[in-house]
């Protein structure tokens, strides 16, 4: 089985490569049917990923230890799930599984456009099989998943797989982000075929958007998934200290999210076509950079593997290669996509939207200059200088308060100009709503108030005042018609304007995230060696160390502590973090034990058993961090209301 998924990918190759030759000659003279043809050879080559995929699979669940790559990431002793997750646990596995999404994606583009956009498909075509091509030279030539182990080099079982890999969440993490981030290569072909065939309306971007907003939404998904993971496994650090490779899957997000944005702009008044061009370039070329910052190993990161220079140089160059040729095609179509509108006021819904554009760039930039800064560093001086987690809140601190502020003003301005009367109407509730609330915040804080976090409550009220408003308006408007009650105008509304009212869904997601995560300034954290029957106290909870016992034989052993929790001597919990070590990656592992509340979490690992029988804890109090999760899901929940399919595509007018 394995010979065959080889074979697959090498005639996947030739097919792929003549396929991209017919879509560049059908594009040249807009020939239907050698469209038609690079059209079968992509799913030719679809067919032959498929197979290859499903044989490293069944190479892993069969123990096929003839394989270097088999045998380097999984073992006897790891469940089944654990072992096919192995798949993209390394960089062949994970390549493949790319190049398996990219033709997946390829093909459902193809599906849903086989009657329509046929000027457009032979160059998107072309677009899809040259990323196809590029990772099929990879797993073929330079990390080969079937590559076999000489005779005397196999052995009975394999190596194993991180410790810190065998988690639940990142059997799901990986595949989240895979999907988010090699979605975008779509919208990124149909840009390129736009700007080779000179249809730069409003065409491509319509058409493309729910293959935006797909991968987007599970990009998403992916990074909060990430970032239950970091919690939980890493040991908690504060927010930025967990591994930076998760900064390479939100960077292209930013630029999405400016996107998803600012292409309303062109769609209201035809402004920003090159701006939109950029974004989405930019937005792949991030999505291939973090994909290189990854698999090459050049950033330190239990998701990092081992560099080697022809993949380094090879895999970067294709990065430069692909942002080169888009540029170009941007630079050469520069006078056909000058808009020819410009913003009238700076008090206008599209300014606010272009500025809502520059402060996400702006993060990208200083999140970017802090992940490679190491890089750099030791590319100039031949020593890594890691900026620390201290780095980044400098500017993402300051620009998530300015963005909460545009996330509230947005939907109150009007688009062109806004008048200082609709100003003032629109602007009274939500105002008085966050100035209250920010001024409630810091009475109740009292001593200890600071004033990031309070700024945070305060905006974070003002943009949810914003939305509620937003809502009732345009529900009482519906209502007063006599023919809904308020449940079939919200319903109504979502289905009309999706965009708009999904969309505060989304927003409201992004604030309780925001509102968490400002939490972490009253974050507490405790270092306590502790004997049996001991005890001692954090923030208001205290914690009596009742035992600990040894971890039940497996493939890793250890130990579990128990720990009584107290808050007003009243019994709240008993908490069990545990201490492991697997034996065949020699490797320690801690895993936290949670108590949760909307209020705040109580975190607590086990740092060590003493010889004298003491245990070392570090335990931590995390303030309002559920509302992160819970903001999460209503992110999730608003961005399917933006792309649930409805008859009805017309939006109506909102109240105003």
């Amino acid at each position: 089985m394995a010979d065959v998924g080889g074979y697959a990918l090498r005639f996947a190759l030739m097919i792929a490569t003549l396929g991209m030759g017919t879509a560049i000659y059908a594009g040249i003279k807009r020939n239907a049917e050698w469209t038609r043809v690079s059209e079968r050879s992509l799913w030719i080559v679809f067919g032959c990923a498929t197979v290859a995929i499903l044989a490293l699979l069944n190479a892993f669940a069969t123990f096929d230890y003839r394989l270097a790559y088999v045998a380097q990431h999984s073992a006897r002793s790891m469940a089944i799930q654990y072992r096919l997750s192995a798949l993209w646990g390394g960089q062949a596995g994970s390549l493949l599984l790319w190049l398996w999404m990219l033709l997946a994606y390829g093909g459902a583009c193809l599906w849903f456009n086989r009657d329509k956009n046929r000027t457009l498909m032979p160059w998107v075509v072309a677009v899809l099989l040259a990323n196809a091509i590029f990772f099929l030279v990879l797993v073929n030539f330079i990390t080969d998943p079937f590559e076999r182990l000489a005779a005397a080099d196999v052995a009975s079982d394999g190596a194993g797989l991180n410790p810190l890999l065998q988690h639940p969440v990142m059997m799901i993490h990986p595949i989240m982000l895979y999907t988010g981030l090699v979605g975008f290569v779509v919208p990124f072909a149909f840009a390129f075929a736009a700007l080779v065939t000179g249809e730069l309306g409003t065409h491509w971007f319509r058409t493309t958007r729910r293959w935006t907003l797909f991968p987007w939404l599970f990009l998403s998904i992916g990074i909060m998934l990430g970032g239950r993971w970091a919690y939980e496994v890493l040991g908690w650090g504060g927010y930025w200290a967990w591994d930076p490779v998760e900064n390479a899957s939100f960077m292209p997000w930013l630029p999405a999210t400016a996107f998803l944005h600012s292409v309303m702009i062109q769609e209201k008044r035809n402004m920003l076509k090159t701006w939109n061009l950029l974004l989405i370039g930019l937005t792949y070329t991030l999505c291939l950079f973090g994909t290189f910052l990854t698999r090459s190993g050049i950033v330190q990161s239990v998701h990092a593997f081992a560099q080697s220079p022809v993949f380094v140089w090879v895999f970067l160059g294709y990065v430069l290669v692909s942002a080169a040729i888009f540029g170009i095609a941007v630079f050469l179509r520069r006078g056909e996509i000058r808009s020819p509108n410009r913003i009238e006021s700076l008090v206008s819904r599209e300014a606010s939207f272009l500025l809502n554009n520059w402060v996400f760039i702006s993060l990208l930039v200083w999140i970017f200059t802090g992940t490679l800064f190491p890089v750099v560093s030791e590319a100039v001086q031949g020593d890594r200088i890691a900026v620390g987690p201290g780095f980044f809140p400098i500017m993402a601190g300051p620009l998530a308060l300015f963005l909460l502020l545009l996330t509230g003003i947005g939907p109150l301005i009007a688009w062109r100009r806004a008048s200082p009367a609709s100003l003032k109407k629109q602007f009274r509730w939500p105002v008085v709503t966050g100035a209250v609330f920010a001024g409630c915040a810091w009475a109740f804080l009292g001593k200890s108030a600071d004033y990031y976090p309070v700024l945070v409550w305060g905006l974070g009220a003002f943009a949810v005042a914003t939305i509620v408003q937003e809502y009732a308006l345009a529900i009482r408007a519906r209502v007063r018609k006599g023919q809904e009650n308020a449940l079939q105008a919200f319903r109504a509304l979502l289905r009309k304007n999706q965009q708009r009212y999904g969309g505060y869904i989304v927003h409201l997601g992004a604030v309780l995230i925001l509102v968490g995560m400002a939490g972490s300034v009253y974050d507490i954290e405790r270092l306590e060696n502790v004997k049996t029957g001991e005890d001692f106290e954090i923030g208001a909870y205290r914690l009596e160390y009742l035992t600990a016992t040894a971890i039940p034989a497996q493939h890793y052993g250890g130990a579990v502590a128990r720990l009584a929790v107290y808050r007003d001597d009243q019994p709240l919990a008993v908490m069990t973090p545990e201490k492991r070590m697997y034996w065949l990656e020699q490797q320690p592992a801690s895993i936290p034990s949670v108590y949760s509340t909307l209020r705040e979490d109580l975190y607590v690992t086990l740092t060590a058993i003493e010889a004298d029988g003491s245990a070392t804890f570090k335990v931590y109090c995390n303030p309002l961090v559920n509302w992160i999760w819970l903001g999460g899901l209503v992110f999730v929940l608003g961005s399917i209301a933006v792309m649930w399919p409805h008859p009805d595509r017309n939006p109506e007018p909102a109240a105003q």
